[in-house]
């Protein structure tokens, strides 16, 4: 098992490595993650965050192999979502320190998660410092990113930015820094991370990327308590974090669908015909292999969403039904699309896509296509033209 890591001078790596987590909230973690924490031995021996209930005696172990836990006396809460703080109990039972600092919205969390009685709890604001002894942390609130709480702590001397829910990645590695991972694979999980987790608070993303630009921070490290620490380029995921709060996106378009006896199949793969004859990226995806955490992360950079389902019971399939429910709440904006179906009888899948559309503000290009049965090449032909129809609106809004 890896141990405590120093990133900069005084200032470790104790959290955790959780390999087996394969699914967050509905969010696919196909490669796991960890919770990370970052003991800083100063004068005041301080704890930024702590890690999942499950990994609380990993993370004595890596701060044991720095520091005696009891000499710690300062613990940071940036967040208060339990996969940050599910050990804090035990670590102040344990360490019993002399203050812990947590935002406004954070010190309430903590109470109604822990209901604790006399827990040394000090509130702090943004703009807020304390002194460690040879380093001094600021902290910023955060609010919404995710949770009310969130809040990043500063390390002016170290230009070290802890900064929580933000900057990081469901991502389990040996390794603990951008430079050591594949770097695909890392802006990958990155984009999937803010897809399927802060997206709904793009603007909010927005407004704090200018507020730490008006502040002047020196950042040459980020460190987030998901994932890998950026020290090579942070400039990196502070300009994606630009393009993806700002809901950038390129002429590409994905084509979701569910199918029952496969003409649904036949005609997703017409549309896409469409788009790709008019030079559209495309991503044809079929829900029977797609994960809705995949699905959001090919439609965050996407301008065009098309849907496809068959009539069930007057409805659509259920995985689409799952993948709306899902997508609605990313409230991601700037899509175009349009919808399509086979049925039976009755039909009414195409008319339901059409209302979800709606409901998400995605703009649709076309009233919908249904075909009955089986399709034809005509019926091809026209599903080729839905497809047209949508990467020439794509392409107009592009120039």
């Amino acid at each position: 098992m890896n141990g405590a890591l120093e990133v900069k001078p005084g200032i470790y790596w104790v959290g955790a490595i959780d390999w087996r987590l394969r699914d967050f909230h509905g969010y696919s973690t196909e490669l796991g993650s960890t919770y990370n924490a970052f003991l800083a031995v100063d004068d005041h021996v301080t704890l930024f965050d702590t890690v999942k209930a499950t990994h609380t005696d990993e993370m004595l172990w890596r701060i044991g192999q720095v520091v005696d836990p009891g000499k710690i006396d300062t613990i940071v809460v940036n967040h208060a979502e339990m996969d940050h703080s599910g050990s804090l109990g035990r670590m102040i039972e344990t360490v019993r320190p002399e203050r812990v600092f947590a935002s406004p919205a954070c010190e309430k969390a903590l109470k109604a998660h822990f209901h604790h009685q006399g827990w040394p709890v000090q509130v702090v604001k943004s703009g807020d410092r304390f002194n460690l002894g040879r380093r001094n942390v600021t902290f910023l609130e955060t609010k919404m990113l995710h949770w009310p709480d969130s809040m990043f702590s500063y390390l002016e001397e170290d230009r070290l930015l802890i900064s929580s829910d933000a900057f990081g990645q469901h991502y389990a590695t040996s390794e603990r820094f951008d430079d050591e991972v594949d770097q695909g694979e890392l802006i990958h999980q990155s984009a999937k991370y803010y897809a399927n987790i802060l997206n709904p608070y793009s603007p909010l993303v927005a407004g704090l990327l200018q507020q730490v630009a008006k502040m002047g921070l020196q950042i040459d490290m980020i460190a987030p308590d998901h994932g890998v620490i950026w020290r090579k380029d942070p400039g990196r995921i502070l300009s994606a974090y630009g393009d993806w709060s700002a809901q950038k996106s390129r002429d590409k378009a994905i084509v979701v669908f569910d199918s029952m006896w496969h003409s649904t199949v036949k005609m997703a793969e017409a549309v896409g015909q469409g788009l790709i004859e008019k030079g559209v990226s495309v991503q044809v995806m079929d829900l029977h292999g797609w994960h809705r955490s995949d699905v959001v992360t090919e439609l965050l950079d996407a301008r065009g969403f098309v849907l496809g389902s068959p009539t069930l019971n007057n409805g659509i399939l259920p995985r689409m039904a799952d993948l709306l429910c899902y997508a609605k709440g990313l409230r991601f904006t700037g899509k175009v699309g349009a919808a399509f179906g086979s049925y039976g009888w009755g039909g009414e899948a195409v008319r339901l896509l059409n209302g979800a559309l709606d409901e998400m503000k995605v703009r649709r290009v076309h009233d919908g296509l249904r075909v009955q049965y089986v399709p034809t090449e005509g019926d091809l032909e026209n599903c080729r033209d839905l497809g047209r129809t949508v990467a020439d609106t794509i392409l107009a809004e592009s120039r």
